[in-house]
């Protein structure tokens, strides 16, 4: 059975930077579109990740092979934020988990509570900023999986996720983290045997996932951009005269490339020279303790 567990629509939202946050999309894919190019491709069931929204569910859930799901942007105790996959969920999971997104120990209360299985996607990127030490030994000590096959990330920096995974005993995952349709179930999960949904997740608890497809880089990733800026000019036609700014696009994906390449490299490089160290929820400081027993 196959899955692409992180995939985006036009649920997704507007992009999360100045001035872009008012014009464009995070992605302008059609959940219908995402779903018959998902089965077009052999996708036994079919899931989309949006960003902190379930309104793709709307259209989607007549599919009697659709479960749902999200990425949700969490906050977590170093102030540090991170995106994490959350898989399975109902409405009312919805509802709670974005209540509690901004308090990554409360999240993990509900989830563990809930017995739902989530991962930390692209967990040697720096897309959502900044990541501290401590962030590591939560994901090591309370996170069930890690994303170990990004269709966005380069190569090497799926190669660290899984060696951390693996090394860590984590699940692994993988999915395309397609914003355009082009790239919608390249990148995939099996797992064998497994029949419906709910045998497929478990399948992944236990550990069973095994991870498939392409892998990111720099010409793909400048692809999409011209994809996305193509798409806005469709859906809002007086970006036209903004048009000549789109020279600057492979500039901009080669930033943001090169920033991913040294971020990778920083924190695989850490995470080898240090012994595995477990965070536990009694060994809080006094601050946290006090916000935990709020």
């Amino acid at each position: 059975m196959r899955c692409d567990l992180h995939v985006h629509s036009v649920a997704s939202g507007m992009f999360d930077a100045p001035v872009l946050s008012r014009i464009c999309r995070e992605s302008y894919n059609d959940p219908t579109e995402v779903y018959e190019r998902l089965k077009h491709l052999g996708m036994s069931i079919v899931t989309i990740t949006d960003h902190d929204s379930i309104d793709a569910v709307e259209v989607l859930r007549r599919y009697p092979d659709f479960f749902l799901s999200e990425e949700v942007t969490v906050k977590m105790p170093s102030g540090t934020q991170m995106h994490l996959g959350v898989y399975g969920i109902s409405e009312r999971d919805h509802a709670e988990i974005q209540r509690r997104r901004n308090d990554f120990i409360a999240l993990l209360m509900y989830l563990t509570e809930r017995k739902l299985f989530f991962s930390v996607n692209h967990v040697l990127s720096g897309l959502t900023g900044s990541r501290d030490e401590e962030d590591f030994l939560w994901f090591a000590s309370y996170v069930p999986a890690f994303e170990v096959r990004n269709g966005q990330m380069w190569p090497p920096a799926n190669a660290g996720a899984e060696k951390l995974a693996r090394r860590l005993g984590k699940a692994g995952i993988a999915g395309s983290d397609s914003h355009t349709i082009a790239g919608v179930g390249r990148t995939y999960t099996e797992v064998a045997g497994a029949r419906t949904a709910e045998e497929f997740l478990a399948g992944l608890r236990a550990g069973s996932g095994v991870s498939c497809g392409a892998h990111g880089s720099y010409s793909k990733l400048t692809a999409d951009v011209y994809r996305i800026i193509w798409a806005m000019l469709c859906d809002q036609p007086w970006t036209l005269p903004l048009m000549p700014l789109a020279v600057f696009a492979p500039a901009f994906t080669a930033v943001h490339w090169l920033n991913e390449i040294r971020f990778c490299r920083k924190w695989s490089t850490k995470l080898e020279s240090e012994e595995k160290k477990q965070r536990l929820l009694w060994q809080l400081d006094s601050g946290l303790e006090t916000n935990l027993a709020s």
